[in-house]
């Protein structure tokens, strides 16, 4: 969906709304909040698959259909990709220092060239992965089990307020309480568990596999442990030997912009950033490797439809 739309436009107010009503401070408080900002949402969700679901089954598919539309989103991401590709096979590494610089709320301007193919990557995959990915795996599981579409729902929800909640704390009198931001971090470094390392099994799948499950091995564990940073890890690992090019290393400076980091978006700050870290092996970042993680992901995109299909038909069928 574009920018701007009313439904995201809504579920911003939804958790403004719930930080500022129900965040005291305290850590319970937060964990109320962080419960009526996501949970409240995919319950609310689930209800209506059921009552559709009790009219008829076509009706619940489309709802269904209508709840993947809204939360899953490749052009959140995909056009600051193709401009900066395209800038980088023009020769023009200035605009897309700016592009980059622009997407991610960073400093750009010292960047050498492999540095800006070696970031769009990064942040290409992990955007992939936030809005496609991870949202097909809680999508997938909590369908198998008749909860229809409630964990895409509550996947992007967690994603959401994480981010959106630690750029508000960065707003002097702002709302968002350090418990409040650290119960949601913690919240989506849990729900994104499973789903990042299933993310890097689809890439070891449609990429070169030993080489992929090596870098998962061997480097995912320079990632900082016990936080949302490992479950990226594990993502750029896997990609990294998925398509052999060197990924990590130092992070950019952020350059907190108020007021174009709060959408559903993948742009600006969040608290899943990788921070910097030891390099993986591989071949140095070059514009032929941005082709190589188009094809990666159209790839997975298409395992992961095959593999939903499958798990639609057998609940089907049994």
């Amino acid at each position: 969906m574009a920018r701007g739309n009313p439904i995201h436009a809504g579920l911003r107010r939804w958790a403004r709304w719930t930080s500022s009503s129900l965040d005291a401070g305290k850590p319970q408080h937060a964990w109320v909040a962080w419960t009526m900002a996501v949970v409240v949402p995919a319950v609310v969700t689930l209800a209506i698959h059921w009552l559709l679901w009790s009219v008829h089954g076509v009706l619940a598919f489309v709802w269904g259909v209508a709840v993947l539309y809204v939360t899953l989103g490749f052009r959140q991401f995909s056009h600051y990709f193709t401009d900066i590709r395209d800038a980088l096979d023009d020769g023009d590494e200035t605009t897309a220092r700016e592009l980059l610089a622009l997407w991610r709320q960073v400093d750009a301007s010292e960047l050498p060239r492999s540095e800006i193919v070696r970031h769009v990557i990064e942040y290409s995959v992990l955007a992939a992965h936030r809005h496609v990915f991870g949202v097909l795996a809680w999508f997938s599981v909590l369908a198998a089990l008749g909860f229809g579409p409630a964990g895409a729902v509550m996947y992007r929800m967690s994603e959401f307020v994480s981010r959106y909640w630690a750029n508000r704390g960065r707003l002097a009198g702002d709302d968002a309480s350090p418990a409040l931001q650290d119960a949601a971090v913690r919240a989506w470094g849990i729900i994104d568990f499973v789903p990042a390392r299933l993310t890097s099994l689809g890439f070891a799948v449609v990429g070169s596999f030993e080489d992929a499950i090596d870098g998962w091995r061997n480097y995912a564990q320079r990632w900082p442990a016990g936080s949302p940073h490992r479950n990226d890890g594990v993502i750029l690992a896997a990609t990294s030997g998925a398509v052999n090019v060197r990924l990590g290393g130092e992070a950019l400076k952020a350059a907190f912009a108020p007021g174009t980091t709060q959408g559903f978006d993948a742009g600006g700050l969040d608290a899943g950033t990788p921070p910097s870290t030891e390099s993986t092996p591989g071949r140095e970042p070059e514009v032929a490797h941005l082709r190589s993680i188009v094809g990666l992901v159209w790839r997975s995109v298409v395992l992961w439809m095959v593999l939903l299909a499958l798990l639609t038909l057998a609940r089907l069928l049994g």
